[in-house]
């Protein structure tokens, strides 16, 4: 059973910066991609960011330029650093890692607040 734990969220005021971390616990029975989604109230969970199991990122049209994903495989860990915030980033962020229907994994996620 792979457990994920995501950290880093908070609190900042536009323009500024944090970094969400995705800790991994658990056996990984195959070669995953790993995803950023996020959601707020009162809507649906969006596609944030990826990195496959090729090493190859991609983003939300709506972060591109402002947040980077990255990964230690040493650490098992990934990581997405996010700039220049904006208030319509507020939401709580959830990592994921897949590598088939039948292996799914989701983090509890980590509340991101940006005020004006």
């Amino acid at each position: 059973q792979v457990h994920l734990v995501e950290s880093g969220g908070g609190s900042v005021q536009a323009g500024g910066s944090l970094r969400l971390s995705c800790a991994a616990s658990g056996y990984m029975p195959c070669r995953y991609d790993m995803r950023w989604y996020r959601q707020s109230p009162g809507t649906e969970r969006e596609f944030v960011a990826l990195i496959n199991r090729e090493g190859i990122t991609e983003y939300a049209d709506s972060v591109k330029g402002r947040f980077t994903i990255s990964q230690d495989n040493v650490k098992n860990m990934e990581f997405l650093q996010m700039n220049s915030l904006k208030p319509e980033d507020t939401a709580m962020y959830y990592c994921r890692r897949d590598c088939d229907p039948r292996h799914i994994y989701w983090g509890q996620g980590t509340q991101v607040t940006v005020s004006s």
